[in-house]
């Protein structure tokens, strides 16, 4: 097709797999806001009820350097509409859940297939932004992920004003459709088109063994692998957590926690990982190092937000606390793929955003554990937050360290 070779197609293609990184979010997120829904109908345990959770996120952190894999060996387009294909085919299954089981089986299937999403499609947007168009393309990709965890809140008003069935039962539909207009739309960059490097990284020659022996003995990946980590550590301290704050720092409702937890700070983020981007091209036209040093610097921008944020005992210091580090900490989501792509070799690129996939997961747990137990030790959240500020000056020291020492503007 014609549309493919116009220069406006990377964009097209950058607003399309917006729209399934939004579903990619919104599918996962909607259970957690249909809890009552659920638990009327099929009776079950706070723990079960949380297992529902960890287990897609067990399985989607260790399936995903797997399924980053199948993105560099095969068609990186194939494997997002098979994706997407298959876990919106498993959303419109969950409504048929009738009980416990069922429902944990849904959710570890749903893990299985979403995970092939995110490598395949970072790594797809920044084959075909090359130039000092990554960093933004990546950002308004990872807007579109930002506006699908935004929208859980949906899954939770169909549940109340319908059923919880109805709402697994529309979106898997929606998506199982997107999907079948996908297959005309959605194309794998043209050999032809691919610059001479990349074009000698033929996928024939493509070996998981090769690429995990290539990844863990790059130095470079190592350490984006421990900052990544790390990020994913604050990042599920202070979200997970800034409802509860809220609502016990300041004595609000839970509806109004949520508000000032989500619609200031979800707002923030999306603005911020999209002008991360912007800046970082805009800036590596001068400094080929700025896709490093600029969210080395977001971090550091946000660890006073948030330390203010929660010494304070006035409310409107801690909402501007907390949406400076919303605004600044995404700057590191808009342009790990394409440090990642400046580090490694490119014939792995989806398999090792799927091994900091599964890092994240990982360490991400463990944080929102410790942050728990830290709770059940009668430390206070204020305290977790002020560990979380002091894990993004480690963060952004180890970029910092990142940056060539000869020459650090070629």
């Amino acid at each position: 097709m014609m549309i493919h070779k116009k220069s406006f197609y990377p964009w097209l293609l950058v607003a399309m797999l917006c729209v399934v990184g939004c579903l990619n979010y919104l599918d996962r997120m909607m259970i957690t806001t249909m809890r009552s829904s659920i638990i009327a109908e099929i009776p079950m345990s706070e723990a079960q009820f949380g297992l529902l959770t960890s287990v897609f996120l067990w399985i989607y952190g260790f399936a995903s350097p797997f399924a980053g894999y199948l993105a560099d060996k095969f068609n990186r387009s194939k494997v997002i509409i098979g994706s997407l294909f298959i876990w919106s085919l498993v959303t419109w299954l969950t409504s048929q859940a009738s009980n416990f089981e069922e429902l944990l089986l849904a959710r570890a299937l749903m893990g299985i297939s979403e995970a092939c999403y995110i490598p395949a499609a970072l790594a797809l947007i920044v084959d075909y932004h090359p130039g000092n168009t990554k960093s933004t393309a990546t950002g308004l990709h990872i807007g579109g992920v930002y506006i699908g965890q935004s929208l859980g809140f949906i899954g939770g008003w169909i549940a109340e004003t319908h059923s919880w069935h109805y709402a697994f039962h529309i979106f898997g539909i929606i998506g199982v459709v997107y999907a079948i207009i996908l297959i005309f739309l959605l194309k794998d960059k043209p050999v032809t088109l691919v610059s001479a490097g990349e074009n000698n990284a033929a996928k024939s020659t493509v070996n998981i063994w090769d690429a995990f022996k290539s990844l863990f003995k790059n130095y470079a990946f190592n350490m984006v692998l421990f900052i990544w980590g790390l990020a994913g550590a604050v990042s599920w301290m202070v979200n997970g957590w800034l409802p509860t704050y809220y609502k016990e720092k300041f004595n609000l409702t839970q509806t109004e926690a949520g508000v000032y937890s989500t619609v200031y700070f979800f707002t923030a983020m999306l603005l911020g990982v999209i002008l991360g981007g912007a800046l970082a091209d805009l800036w590596s036209k001068r400094n080929k190092n700025a896709r490093i040093l600029l969210p080395a610097i977001g971090f550091l921008i946000a660890v006073p937000g948030v330390v203010i944020a929660s010494y304070t005992d006035l409310i409107w210091v801690t909402v501007i606390g907390f949406v400076l580090y919303a605004f600044t900490r995404p700057f590191i989501d808009a342009n790990m793929m394409p440090i990642l792509e400046r580090i490694i070799d490119k014939r792995y690129l989806a398999t090792g955003y799927g091994i900091l996939n599964f890092c994240s997961c990982i360490i991400g747990g463990i944080g929102i554990y410790a942050a728990g137990a830290l709770r059940d030790a009668q430390i206070d959240l204020s305290t977790v937050f002020q560990v979380a500020a002091l894990t993004m000056i480690v963060c952004a020291v180890a970029l910092f360290s990142l940056v060539p020492r000869n020459n650090p503007k070629v």
